[in-house]
């Protein structure tokens, strides 16, 4: 008897560490995604997620209930509804993505980026885009309307990614980057500056010039990259009127404080009145059509009112606890296809959270960038969601490595890529092995 039991125990043990071992098997992947869901980084990433859900979906409402009472065919209620269903969505992609293998991205980054193409180029079309205030940024469902350039950006990352991952040895030269690593993002940026979207395309250079940057790229290359994207963006500010005149209102504002200054002023005006702890949630003035896209881009102008400094310093540190859980994800990957993944999201994110902060407090010209988790809009929450989740499955798999056939391309790079003596290879500012 006590034989059998021990041949049945170590039956049990060996089926147990062939599911766990197995590669691709979905029982032991569970396993796995369950040990290692209460690690730091995913649990910490999920609760400041989480808050910011939070305090976005109860802004959301203090910032838009007067403006859809006095809308004829809309509610009190109207914007939270929506509000409460984009997020619904959205936290489903990302728990859904948290348990997706992120690696089988590389192979859906290409058809992705080249179908975000096309669904900017709807936005063009009569009758299939839709126009608001001057802008052809969404495209008409019926029932709600999708903005492209929202996918367009983690396409971007993804697919940047991907190459960097099969082609390191693209790092070594800009020229050989040009093609097959900047020209669809470039064409991306340019079609979103088209719409016309300037925030958004700078936003998808940041993020490119970021992972650039965490693959080892020479400084000057980048120096360089950096200087030809202003070079060519020069001219879309200065002949064009309206952002011209962002620029003169963000040096001066009081200059036409009627016209292209009256955001600005009144954004101001509502950090103002908030003082230190605010005038309380769901008390603005400024919500009553003073302050023109109080729910959406300017929602920390709202939230400084209401909550005052104490509430502004509070979403400055979520999203300093956002950028902190991201890039330690993409410090501790083993795997470069996730630590380029990782580093692209949250400097994505991160850099609209600052031009966004910025541009509300006066230190930028507005350039309509909302504010991720928290501003009103149903195709940027659901995106970004989606991209925490991707962020979270990488958090938990740091210790998956390269594959063999990449870890052979390295090996052949010994010298790195940037000359004078320095040894590191593409891939090296954050180190391959989980070292800074």
């Amino acid at each position: 008897m006590i034989s059998l039991g021990r041949k049945k125990k170590g039956k049990q043990r060996a089926a147990a560490g062939r599911g766990a071992a197995a590669p691709g098997g979905q029982g032991g992947a569970r396993d796995e995604a369950h040990s290692d869901a209460g690690s730091f980084e995913y649990t910490f990433l999920v609760t400041v997620t989480l808050v910011l859900l939070a305090v976005g979906v109860v802004m959301v409402f203090s910032a838009s209930w007067a403006r859809a009472y006095f809308e004829p065919d809309k509610g009190s209620y109207y914007y939270l509804v929506r509000e409460v269903i984009y997020a619904a969505i959205g936290l489903a992609f990302m728990f859904g993505l948290a348990r997706f293998d992120y690696m089988r991205l590389r192979s859906y980054s290409l058809p992705l980026l080249l179908g975000s193409f096309g669904l900017l180029v709807l936005v063009f079309i009569p009758g299939v885009g839709s126009c608001a205030k001057g802008a052809c940024r969404w495209v008409d469902l019926g029932v709600a309307t999708f903005q492209p350039s929202e996918l367009a950006k983690l396409a971007v990352v993804l697919f940047v990614a991907a190459v960097l991952y099969a082609k390191p040895r693209l790092l070594l030269n800009i020229r050989e980057l040009l093609v097959p690593v900047l020209l669809l993002p470039a064409i991306a940026s340019v079609m979103v500056l088209l719409e016309p979207d300037m925030g958004t395309a700078v936003t998808i250079m940041m993020a490119v010039a970021a992972m650039l940057f965490v693959g080892g790229i020479r400084m000057r290359d980048l120096a360089i990259m950096g200087g030809a994207v202003a070079a060519v963006a020069l001219p879309f500010i200065i002949f064009t009127p309206y952002r011209l005149a962002r620029i003169t209102a963000f040096i001066n504002p009081w200059q036409d404080a009627r016209e292209s200054g009256f955001q600005v002023i009144q954004s101001l005006v509502a950090l103002g009145s908030g003082g230190l702890f605010g005038v309380g949630v769901g008390n603005s003035i400024q919500k009553f059509n003073y302050l023109p896209e109080a729910h959406t881009d300017m929602i920390l102008s709202i939230i400084g009112e209401e909550l005052g400094l104490v509430g502004v310093m509070g979403i400055v540190i979520l999203y300093g606890a956002l950028a902190y859980a991201g890039f330690r994800i993409a410090l501790k990957s083993r795997n470069l296809f996730g630590k380029y993944v990782a580093a692209g999201i949250t400097s994505l994110l991160i850099s609209q959270a600052v031009i966004n902060a910025c541009a509300v407090m006066g230190l930028l010209p507005l350039t309509g960038i909302p504010l991720p988790i928290v501003s009103y809009g149903g195709t940027s929450l659901v995106v970004i969601l989606a991209s925490i989740g991707i962020l979270l499955n990488i958090a938990v798999n740091p210790e998956r490595k390269d594959a063999a056939k990449t870890r052979r391309k390295f090996r052949a790079l010994e010298g790195g890529n940037r000359g004078g003596g320095n040894s590191r290879t593409p891939g090296s500012r954050i180190g391959a092995g989980g070292r800074a």
